[in-house]
């Protein structure tokens, strides 16, 4: 038996993770391997990772490929607070102008683009780099990071840098909520290992639940020492992203997948989400 479960290293999705069992689940077969979004999301892909909290938009790629766990992702209902385009210039004066894209991501890379294109109706370039503030903004008039180095940069901002949330430009064009990583396992390995996925996500549901519960309170205290920040900014970002998976969450996700079939940035229109479930295996939504 073995279960590859890729673990992405940002604090948005730590709730998943927090209080699982993982030496019971080591010992029944799983093993753990650290990834950003981007390696997590080509693991998923050439077969080296089995389940993982993968981007959406490259559940999006493999959409008749992957099956969803239930009720968990990593979504905000509006601002996000870690997915931030830092701009030299407002938003609606970017028109011919350029922007780096964090290398890390893939859903809010193309969310931006959905966003620029379909909202906004402004035409940018785009260069791919490593996720590094300063030399991004050297290079190009605004730059878009995610996950921790999004937050951390948000903490020291220059005066003269507009900051704009993704999730909040998103919420306030078309109402849905948005949904950056939704927690995926591949066809061949639900259909190898059921029990021990059965296994692994009640426990990602327990550690969610027991969080939420405490209001994220032993967490926080561990990302404090390992990140710094203060409590009442912890509570307010956690307080501000959702776990869930609903059926608005699925409605917002079918309206994000049309946008990118629409600009070419998906190949293949997304029909169908199809979701594991622990008594029946499968169904679509």
């Amino acid at each position: 038996m073995s279960l590859v479960i890729g673990e992405i290293s940002y604090t948005n999705i730590l709730p998943i993770f927090y209080y699982i069992n993982r030496d019971k689940l080591v010992e029944q077969g799983c093993e753990f391997v650290p990834k950003v979004p981007a390696k997590l999301n080509a693991g998923m892909a050439d077969g080296t990772v089995h389940l993982g909290g993968i981007s959406s938009f490259a559940y999006g790629e493999h959409s008749d490929e992957y099956l969803l766990l239930p009720d968990l992702s990593v979504s905000s209902p509006k601002e996000v607070g870690s997915i931030f385009l830092f701009s030299k210039v407002p938003i609606t004066q970017l028109d011919g102008k350029s922007i780096g894209l964090t290398s890390t991501s893939a859903t809010s890379v193309n969310l931006l683009k959905v966003i620029l294109n379909k909202f906004y109706e402004i035409d940018v370039s785009y260069e791919t780099m490593a996720p590094d503030f300063q030399e991004m903004l050297s290079r190009h008039d605004a730059c878009l990071l995610i996950g921790d180095d999004a937050i951390v940069n948000s903490w020291h901002l220059p005066m003269n840098i507009h900051q704009y949330d993704l999730g909040a430009l998103w919420n306030y064009f078309t109402g849905f909520p948005m949904t950056y990583a939704v927690f995926a396992v591949s066809e061949n390995a639900w259909k190898r290992e059921d029990a021990l996925l059965g296994d692994v996500y009640e426990q990602f549901q327990t550690s969610k639940q027991l969080c939420i519960n405490n209001q994220f309170t032993d967490m926080i205290k561990s990302i404090k020492t390992q990140m710094g920040g203060t409590q009442t900014f912890w509570e307010q970002y956690f307080h501000g992203l959702n776990y869930d998976l609903s059926d608005r969450h699925l409605e917002g996700l079918y309206h994000y997948f049309d946008h990118a079939y629409d600009l070419n940035l998906l190949s293949k229109k997304v029909d169908k989400i199809s979701l594991w479930n622990p008594t029946e295996h499968c169904h679509s939504v």
